[in-house]
């Protein structure tokens, strides 16, 4: 069997950042509510700030993919519910995913153009967009588990050998049945 294509890569990609989002809100549900909006020393302040910032940046580079130029606040917090946060994100990083499934193998060898947050006209490969998203969402999910760990929760094994294994399994079971 082959290397998969840029586009079932970054569909298994998106599958991963959900399953990662997953694991790090099962340790991060230990931690009492007060600790996820408190300042922790993050560049986003709190854990939930963070997390919000994921959100933001995800939507964001999404919308870019789609042909918009969104105007985004980075200093807002775009969703003070951490259960509706954790909510929102779940559905865009899924939304992202299906997405993904319905372009064309074509898109992700094309460039996108965008105006960025700076107002400048840009543009960039797709593949390196979603690289991009990849890396940024596994960037502040490893800044936020640290901080997580630090306040007493379970340290969360989201690194995506542990994703592979995980699907592996799963596939392992099915065939079973």
């Amino acid at each position: 069997m082959g290397a998969p294509s840029w586009k079932q890569y970054f569909i298994y990609q998106a599958d991963y950042q959900h399953w990662a989002d997953e694991i790090l809100f099962e340790s991060l549900d230990r931690l009492e509510a007060k600790a996820l909006a408190e300042p922790q020393g993050l560049f986003f302040s709190s854990i939930h700030r963070t997390a919000d910032h994921i959100l933001v940046v995800a939507e964001l580079w999404r919308l870019r993919l789609q042909g918009e130029s969104p105007i985004v606040d980075f200093k807002a917090l775009h969703h003070p519910d951490w259960r509706e946060l954790k909510s929102a994100l779940r559905q865009e990083i899924r939304g992202l995913q299906h997405w993904l499934e319905t372009r064309p193998e074509a898109f992700f060898e094309s460039e996108v153009a965008y105006r960025g947050t700076d107002g400048k006209e840009r543009r960039n490969w797709v593949r390196d967009v979603l690289t991009h998203m990849m890396d940024h969402m596994v960037h502040h999910r490893g800044q936020i588990s640290a901080v997580a760990t630090r306040l007493g929760a379970p340290a969360p094994e989201m690194d995506y050998m542990y994703y592979k294994r995980a699907v592996d399994s799963a596939l392992a079971m099915g065939k079973r049945d």
